[in-house]
């Protein structure tokens, strides 16, 4: 493994909200729980520089355009017009770090969906990304792929990632490896905050 470079570093934690933890939410994810504490560790090492992001749903689905209407026509219980707000909240243990860390909120599968997100990294001398949270296959790969695009250096927590999919998981950790190892780097949590001092 290269060696990290974590001066200039923030951390993503995508989508970690009850929406995706909560067992009777649709969009539960399997894994969800089982990442969460190293999501936590590592929003707690530098709560500051960490972001947190949260998909929110449109109130209706003709709020969004294109392909966006199908996608939630199909998932209309899933609206705002129809779902428990909490839901929309950050997962317990997070919510008591922001403030200090940031939230960032999005709807669309890119944190950098939202316009105000680089600005903030840029303001603050950020060009390290650590990237953890869900899905792996879904919103953090439209993340990376962005960040990347904006010349970001990026650290995939690889203990931290939850997803609907192992197939898609699996996939998506052999794609970064393969095909993205000189703007990209893979990390356990532990190795992570053992550098990040």
């Amino acid at each position: 493994m290269t060696a990290l470079r974590l001066q200039a570093a923030a951390h993503v934690a995508v989508d970690m909200q009850r929406l995706f933890g909560e067992p009777g939410s649709p969009w539960c994810l399997p894994w969800f729980a089982r990442v969460l504490p190293r999501v936590t560790a590592l929003a707690r090492r530098h709560p500051e520089r960490t972001v947190f992001t949260r998909f929110i749903p449109p109130n209706q689905p003709e709020e969004m355009p294109g392909a966006w209407q199908d996608y939630f026509r199909r998932w209309r219980a899933m609206t705002q017009r129809n779902l428990d707000e909490r839901l929309l909240e950050l997962a317990a243990p997070l919510q008591a770090l922001a403030p200090p860390a940031h939230l960032c909120d999005k709807a669309v599968y890119s944190a950098f969906g939202n316009a105000r997100l680089a600005p903030w990294l840029k303001s603050r001398g950020i060009d390290t990304l650590v990237v953890s949270g869900g899905e792996t296959d879904v919103c953090v790969l439209a993340t990376v792929m962005s960040a990347l695009d904006l010349g970001y250096r990026i650290v995939i927590a690889t203990d931290a990632l939850c997803s609907a999919s192992d197939r898609t998981h699996d996939a998506l950790m052999t794609l970064y490896r393969e095909r993205f190892s000189q703007q990209l780097t893979m990390a356990t949590t532990v190795q992570i905050l053992e550098a990040w001092n």
